[in-house]
């Protein structure tokens, strides 16, 4: 499953990072979107 990795560790570190930024990203705008939508709720 992981064969399709590269060995470099550098580019291993580089995605990693990647992934969490979107990961925060989606995170942030997912509570963000809850509160705007609750805010216009009331």
């Amino acid at each position: 499953m992981l064969g399709f990795l590269p060995d470099d560790p550098v580019i291993l570190a580089i995605v990693a990072v990647l992934l969490a930024l979107v990961f925060f990203f989606y995170l942030l705008l997912r509570r963000t979107v809850l509160e705007f939508r609750d805010g216009m709720g009331r």
